[in-house]
């Protein structure tokens, strides 16, 4: 059930989406580790199943832990239906193949993250399915999309060069058209964007990251309309991209406090910044938040808020990112994002090099560029850990 759009963002974090049965006086949702349910059940006051409509069967298929949560995260995307899924990766997969069959052709914007530009490059061929890949000032550009175009796929926030996605434009354009447009929300989260709002037909997450919040959890989520729900369930079934009901749990503990820690992510990021861009050792910073940054005027028209990732680049190119890399005290030098904890890599290393030095340079990604996801820490002890190691390099 999703919630009513009158209740604030944290109280329908907390309240929505959770099992609570007299019986036992339970406050939080349970952890259902079942791998199969009575069948038939005689009961005829039995939960239902959202993806069947009949009683529960077969996790594979549904869980009630999984169901609550995902009414949960409905209820902050404002959607009819959501689904979950084993990772923001099978949530992706299931959400373009859910749209897509052979002979379709897909418009997506190529800076992504290096699996997902994988995906798009190498796999969906497999299937015969057909990304065209243009770069995200082109998609922001379109005036009408190409004659047979099936899908449109994009990142709210490209990863790692925080440029953002139109989707004020772009979600016109894909409305008018009749061409479902898939959404990776993942940097914003529910809490600076949903881009339903804007005529997405599917929005993606890696809960992995800021839903789930603790680094503790591989977890994925899709948010959609009735329409385009039965695709994604059959996509979920067919491939078992399901996730296990205590990485559900975990995830929906998590949830509950994304207003709270959002906050922060954003106060974070946008103060470390602000320090950057003043600093002489700094080439460039890339956040949607300053006012210079050339993404600022979409950012503000289609973001909440300005989120918890932020790039940069020295002066000194690689030799001068990893050495600042090694100087700071707080963060952790480690690959993913969105969790408690401030990490900070190189793409180079982790994210994007599975990619070529060519594909890497044509999205704008140098050996040098560092991206930073902002945790949870105070401010001012961040703040004085990069003053700290600025001056040291």
């Amino acid at each position: 059930m999703v919630g009513s759009k009158s209740m604030g963002f944290n109280t329908r974090a907390v309240k929505m989406g959770e099992c609570r049965d007299s019986r036992y006086g339970n406050v939080t949702t349970p952890i259902f580790e079942n791998s199969t349910f009575l069948g038939p059940n005689p009961d005829s006051h039995a939960m239902r199943d959202n993806t069947s409509g009949k009683p529960f069967l077969y996790t594979r298929w549904g869980n009630p832990t999984l169901q609550f949560m995902e009414e949960k995260y409905a209820a902050l995307e404002g959607a009819e239906r959501s689904i979950s899924f084993s990772s923001g990766m099978s949530a992706i997969s299931a959400a373009v193949l859910s749209v897509s069959g052979k002979g379709s052709r897909i418009i997506s914007v190529s800076d992504l993250y290096g699996q997902t530009y994988l995906f798009f490059k190498n796999t969906l061929e497999r299937f015969g399915i057909h990304a065209d890949m243009i770069p995200l000032d082109r998609l922001n550009d379109l005036d009408q999309l190409p004659e047979g175009t099936s899908a449109v796929y994009t990142e709210s926030v490209v990863n790692p060069t925080m440029g953002i996605s139109d989707l004020a434009r772009i979600g016109k354009l894909c409305t008018a058209s009749g061409v479902p447009l898939i959404v990776d929300a993942t940097f914003c989260s529910p809490y600076n964007q949903t881009p339903l709002d804007f005529g997405a037909s599917i929005v993606v997450h890696s809960a992995t990251k800021y839903i789930s919040g603790h680094t503790d959890v591989i977890f994925g989520l899709a948010a959609t309309s009735e329409r385009f729900y039965r695709g994604l369930v059959d996509m979920r079934k067919t491939f078992g991209f399901v996730p296990d009901p205590i990485q559900t749990f975990l995830a929906a503990r998590g949830i509950k406090t994304l207003g709270l820690r959002m906050m922060q992510h954003n106060r974070n990021a946008m103060e470390l910044a602000r320090l950057l861009s003043e600093e002489r050792k700094v080439a460039s910073v890339f956040y949607p938040g300053l006012t210079g940054f050339r993404y600022h005027p979409i950012a503000k028209r289609v973001l909440r808020g300005y989120g918890g990732m932020l790039s940069f680049e020295f002066e000194g190119g690689e030799k001068a990112a990893r050495k600042f890399m090694s100087l700071l005290k707080i963060p952790e030098v480690a690959p993913s994002l969105g969790g408690v904890e401030s990490l900070i890599t190189l793409p180079i290393d982790t994210t994007h090099a599975s990619l070529t030095s060519e594909e890497r340079k044509s999205i704008g990604i140098s050996d040098g560029l560092i991206r930073f996801s902002a945790g949870i820490e105070d401010t001012q002890d961040l703040v004085e850990d990069f003053k700290s190691a600025l001056s040291s390099i």
